[in-house]
């Protein structure tokens, strides 16, 4: 069965600083339409930073959809035409003072299929070196050192819910053979 919707009309909603909001048209494979709203995002990237000790950093930010403090791998908006690498980097130092040259492609992440096109690329970081962190204005954030195995805990007794946080240290912990 050919499961593939089709476009008849676009229509924006709204046009925002870092997303757009549309309610389209579209054909669905038995000729019907339906309403497809969505959120257009440019994406993220993000960084599982692990030091020789086996510790990770983490940042504590405040999220406003979720009125909490959430505990993150650091991560930030891509800019139009970013290269993945470059983002997650960028994001690392300006969040956590830390730089490297030893950063791979980790993950790639679609945190919320239903209603947004959203993509996260997560990089896996070692040989970190530390810098000044320089925050973005209007960036408020902790950072946290933390064990690795302590962070793996968190993920398994929810209390670290954030999905590219959750999705990166399960499939390190995987990697590594680690159990909480």
């Amino acid at each position: 069965m050919d499961l593939e919707e089709k476009l008849v009309k676009s229509n924006l909603i709204y046009d925002g600083r870092i997303l757009r909001l549309f309610n389209d048209e579209v054909e669905l494979p038995g000729g019907k339409h339906s309403k497809r709203e969505y959120v257009d995002h440019s994406g993220g990237c993000a960084v599982l930073a692990v030091d020789d000790e086996d510790y990770i950093y983490l940042v504590e930010q405040f999220r406003y959809p979720y009125a909490q403090v959430l505990l993150e791998i650091p991560a930030g908006k891509r800019n139009k035409d970013e290269d993945p690498k470059d983002c997650a980097l960028r994001e690392l130092e300006e969040e956590c003072g830390l730089v490297t040259d030893k950063a791979d492609k980790f993950l790639e992440i679609y945190p919320t299929v239903a209603y947004s096109n959203e993509h996260i690329y997560v990089y896996l970081a070692h040989g970190l070196k530390a810098t000044a962190a320089h925050l973005d204005e209007g960036e408020f954030l902790n950072v946290r050192r933390m064990p690795f195995k302590d962070a793996l805990k968190k993920v398994l007794d929810m209390e670290i819910r954030d999905s590219k946080t959750v999705a990166a240290i399960l499939k390190y912990a995987l990697m590594r053979g680690i159990k909480a």
